[in-house]
């Protein structure tokens, strides 16, 4: 059964804590074998903040912190 790219980040950002960044999320996706493009990613965490359950913030210029919204 697939599920919704959606679920399997927002587990995935539980798994690593609660607190991550897009570039560490992207990499232990991958060791998965979980490929998500650049635009879909973002996407999925667009829905995830107007939902309510993650915030997102720029750290550098390619950089973002990504952690569960309490």
């Amino acid at each position: 059964m697939n599920y919704p790219i959606r679920n399997i980040i927002f587990e995935r950002i539980k798994q690593l804590g609660g607190v991550t960044t897009d570039r560490d999320l992207v990499n232990s996706l991958s060791k998965d074998n979980i490929n998500v493009p650049d635009d879909e990613l973002n996407k999925v965490l667009l829905d995830l903040e107007i939902y309510g359950l993650i915030q997102v913030t720029w750290v550098t210029k390619d950089k973002k912190r990504i952690e569960l919204f309490n």
